[in-house]
């Protein structure tokens, strides 16, 4: 896997739009997103002409937007790329993206949600991108979570492994972007629902992380961006849900395909995001419909199956690297990843 190089303070980051013109809509929100990249962690900002297009034109323009990507990437001032928010598209730009020119040029790039379909797709080319924040989604709220403000530090910085520990608060809704009073305000801090959960544990195992948004890994299961059968070989399949909310029933009818792939059977683990405005009854019945599928229908009783980990549709996320392997240890229930982030 071809790592980037770590970030360092006074490094430039590009911010791109590659899904939807959110930030042209919000712009208070986008840009304070953009001075907590500067005030809390001293990068320099570069944008691009599709960053702040307007919604409609960003979606015509598919081509644009990849092409945005692939000057970031080529671009010797940038050191990495972070995307301002999610949207339902970027599945478009796939097909633009000059993927040859991307792998020679490895940087930081991260994002969630519609982001999926990209930081999938490159690290399926061999490049190691990020499942973190974004800009809107992510830094603009940072304030609100000092110890995730520290763990972005640390891993940004330093050299340090990196080991995935549940927060201490969290939130799952921001206050309505409409008013700029409300900009950087979640709608709630919440201390409930705080450890991992352990569906089902196995034997202690290693392998390198990939997946994402389970709605968007729909948009590419079956494209040429979906993964042959020997890739899943030492994979361990990481999933959470979106503001869509589907419900447990409709996460296990997922879980049944990738079982019928053979999937599944293959991977040495399966991490699951901590899911987005589920009641406590609704937790429940995923944990259970997730051990009834795989654990129960697809026979994999030794697999280790984790869940509620902070990464996805609530905040704060966790940085997940696609491409570092990463070791669960059920007996010590502890997730570390065993080789570092970035190349020095």
């Amino acid at each position: 896997m071809m790592k980037p190089k770590k970030l360092k303070p006074g490094d430039t980051i590009a911010v791109l739009s590659p899904s939807s013109g959110v930030p042209y809509q919000y712009p208070h929100v986008f840009d304070h997103g953009l001075s907590i990249l500067k005030t809390e962690f001293g990068f320099h900002i570069k944008e691009y002409p599709t960053t702040r297009m307007p919604p409609k034109a960003l979606y015509e323009n598919p081509r644009m937007r990849a092409d945005d990507m692939i000057r970031a990437f080529l671009d010797p001032e940038v050191k990495g790329i972070i995307c301002s928010i999610g949207g339902d598209d970027s599945v478009r730009i796939l097909e633009y993206l000059d993927t040859e020119a991307i792998l020679k040029h490895p940087k930081l790039l991260m994002g969630y949600s519609d982001s999926t379909t990209f930081l999938a797709y490159l690290n399926l080319l061999g490049l190691v991108t990020y499942y973190g924040p974004s800009v809107m989604a992510g830094f603009s709220y940072l304030k609100c979570f000092p110890e995730a403000l520290k763990e972005y530090r640390s891993v940004f910085f330093e050299s340090a492994l990196y080991e995935i520990k549940p927060y201490t608060v969290w939130a799952d809704a921001y206050q309505r972007w409409e008013n700029p009073e409300n900009t950087g305000k979640v709608v709630k801090m919440r201390g409930d629902h705080l450890p991992h959960v352990w569906i089902n544990k196995g034997v202690k195992t290693t392998g390198c992380l990939w997946g994402g948004c389970l709605e968007v890994l729909d948009m590419i299961n079956g494209t040429f961006a979906w993964p042959e059968t020997e890739f899943w070989q030492d994979r361990i399949l990481m999933i959470e849900t979106s503001e869509d909310k589907p419900s447990p029933r409709q996460v296990g009818y997922r879980l049944r395909n990738y079982g019928a792939q053979g999937i599944l059977s293959s991977i040495k683990g399966l991490l699951i995001g901590k899911p987005k405005d589920y009641t406590d009854e609704e937790m429940l019945e995923l944990y259970e419909e997730v051990r009834r599928v795989v654990v129960g229908e697809c026979r994999c009783d030794a697999l280790n199956i984790v869940a509620n980990i902070g990464f996805g549709h609530t905040d704060p996320h966790h940085i997940l690297p696609m491409g570092i392997p990463l070791t669960i240890d059920p007996e010590k229930e502890t997730l570390i990843f065993t080789e570092e982030m970035f190349s020095s």
